[in-house]
């Protein structure tokens, strides 16, 4: 079901129960392929009514143990040790996505032409993001990857000056995309 690193790093990070139920929702996603948060309690192997089944599922994701950097930064961190070289430098892409009337904002390592997500954010709202915004998605990344050389990629959205700017003072090597019709001059 799980990588033993996996298996690990969640047992380190979870009570028994709470990596017990995590175990289920995996087998249960990997079994039936698509499942959504209203289908789950149907395929649940507890012996509880339905409407209970989907509270449990509700609160099981509730958790504040279950946030990406408790549990996503120490495997990102374990991929990263057993399969990077620390000097050569990592490609880290920036993006957002509108999904509905919610931006998504995440950021991913480009290694072997996929993108692996190393940190993401849901913001409810709509539209562009302003500076605080994209700085308060980047700085986590700057904690995870702080001991490798990297590039940061970004998209049109992210070539701003004031981003530029706050990257160069933080020694970040970047590449944005700018607007057509927009230059850039160094004085």
């Amino acid at each position: 079901m799980l990588p033993p690193f996996y298996q690990n790093c969640f047992q380190r990070q979870l009570k028994k129960a709470e990596y017990l139920t995590l175990q289920i929702r995996v087998f249960l996603l990997q079994a039936h392929k698509q499942v959504s948060i209203e289908s789950l309690p149907t395929v649940m192997p507890y012996p509880i009514a339905f409407e209970s089944r989907r509270r449990a599922i509700q609160r099981f994701f509730k958790l504040p143990t279950l946030n990406i950097e408790k549990l996503w930064f120490p495997l990102i961190k374990y991929i990263l040790r057993t399969l990077f070289n620390k000097q050569k430098y990592l490609i880290i892409a920036i993006d957002r996505t509108q999904w509905r009337d919610r931006n998504i904002f995440f950021i991913c390592l480009i290694w072997q032409q996929r993108a692996l997500p190393l940190y993401w954010q849901i913001l409810p709202k709509k539209g562009c993001s302003n500076i605080g915004e994209k700085k308060k998605l980047i700085q986590p990344i700057f904690r995870l990857i702080n001991k490798y050389k990297f590039v940061l990629i970004g998209e049109r959205e992210f070539g701003s000056v004031k981003l530029a700017k706050w990257l160069s003072e933080k020694n970040v090597r970047f590449v944005l995309r700018i607007q057509k019709g927009r230059y850039i001059e160094s004085g």
